[in-house]
């Protein structure tokens, strides 16, 4: 069998569990099934299939499972946003349909040879620090829950940081292809543009007050940098300037003491002050409840879960238990209706994305591909690792969305550009 046509066969086998999940919530939500309900899965199945044609002309030997498993999640983050809200769930598949046709024009665009992105490397370092700058602008830039990472363009409202992640991987790919032998020797010369285009992206990201974005790109820029030199000595020296400055943000802002506050004490017995009412009230019931009921949440799941559809995300009175459960928590949503096993699984498809692209990076020859699929892999391990570790308490809580499943166009747009990145190095290294 071909490599697009075990493609084909693994986008069909997640078009039936896609049509299975909706109706699963919508009998659930309804007691019935709907003709309408199921238009969401046929919607869905129509995109994917487009988009399979799209990489059988362009990306012939590209890997099979890659674009499968994209599917599998954006059909698993749909299903779970239409059992929270229908009317999310259409916005949701609308930025899908903008992300896949982003995806189709980066195909189609670099099928010829996307290489030819390394000789744009400082265009694309300076506009990740213009795109994480946006926010700051006045009267573009808006702030929620205390991090100014939005930009409000009319009835737009997109998170610029998440396409300058790519364009900051793209930059450091060729840099790093380019440099990596000096670099390798440890003179501070060389190291002057990257550390300039770095530093440049770490104050946008304090003045931001986003410790999770924050920790994305220092982490990438590591992994990317210790790749390519094997210098261990870069990753000790990057971790303790993250420590230190860790520390001091913990002091001198506010937001992010608060955070790491509620990481390490979301429990009290005792009333503290509550800055959101400006009363006395126990942290659990003030600003630790998002985190507190997220977890009360992926507890009530059990092993096996309560069902899709079947989750209890609502008072009687109608009130969300879980504040913005479709987007930072919507893995506590997953889990309590799939259970332990389901959101095991959830992270097993995650686990073997990476996996699929790393060994891309392994396989193509040239120092640029190598760096290129490393970066984009190594960012969507590390996002996904933020944002549940701090769901599950294991790392402070940001607001981080898991990829391709949590609701934000920004980030459906971004993720699809880093699958296509993929699939262009993975169809090179298969064509070798």
């Amino acid at each position: 069998m071909s490599l697009r046509n075990r493609e084909l066969v693994y986008l069909l086998a997640v078009a039936g569990l896609t049509a299975v999940g909706f109706a699963s919530v919508y009998i659930a939500r309804q007691s019935l099934v709907s003709w309408g309900s199921l238009g969401y899965a046929a919607f869905f199945v129509g995109l994917y299939l487009v988009a399979h044609v799209i990489a059988r002309r362009t990306v012939p030997n590209a890997d099979p499972y890659l674009l499968p498993m994209a599917g599998f999640l954006t059909a698993l983050g749909v299903t779970e946003i239409y059992r929270l809200g229908p009317s999310d769930a259409f916005k949701q598949g609308l930025w899908i349909v903008v992300g896949l046709v982003l995806f189709a024009a980066a195909l189609i665009g670099l099928r010829r040879d996307y290489r030819v992105l390394e000789h744009y490397k400082y265009l694309f370092g300076l506009g990740a620090i213009a795109l994480l700058f946006l926010p700051r602008l006045p009267g573009l830039g808006t702030t929620v829950n205390g991090a100014r990472l939005w930009v409000h363009v009319g009835g737009l409202q997109f998170q610029p940081g998440e396409l300058a992640k790519i364009s900051l991987i793209v930059f450091l790919a060729a840099y790093l292809r380019e440099k990596r032998e000096v670099l390798a020797q440890g003179r501070l010369k060389d190291l002057g543009p990257l550390l300039l285009i770095w530093g440049g992206t770490m104050l946008v990201l304090v003045a931001t007050n986003d410790m999770g974005s924050g920790l994305l790109y220092f982490g990438v820029f590591l992994a990317m940098l210790y790749i390519a030199t094997a210098r261990m000595s870069y990753v000790l020296a990057g971790i303790g300037l993250f420590a230190i400055g860790g520390y001091v943000a913990d002091r001198e802002v506010s937001h992010i003491g608060d955070r790491v506050t509620i990481w390490l004490h979301p429990w009290t017995t005792q009333k503290v002050f509550c800055p959101l009412t400006g009363t006395y009230a126990l942290r659990q019931d003030c600003q630790s409840y998002q985190e507190v009921h997220g977890l009360y949440s992926i507890a009530n799941g059990g092993w096996l879960g309560t069902g899709l559809g079947k989750g209890t995300f609502t008072t009687t009175s109608g009130t969300q238990l879980i504040p913005y459960v479709n987007t930072d928590f919507i893995y506590s949503a997953l889990a309590q209706e799939l259970g332990l096993i389901g959101a095991s699984a959830l992270l097993l498809v995650y686990m073997l994305f990476v996996a699929r692209g790393m060994k891309t990076a392994l396989q193509v020859d040239d120092g640029f591909s190598k760096l290129l699929a490393a970066g984009l892999s190594f960012t969507f391990a590390l996002q996904t690792f933020i944002i549940v570790g701090g769901v599950l308490r294991l790392i402070p809580l940001t607001g981080i969305t898991l990829p391709f499943v949590s609701y934000g166009g920004s980030s459906v747009v971004a993720n699809f550009l880093l699958l296509a990145g993929l699939l262009l190095v993975s169809d090179r290294a298969n064509s070798q």
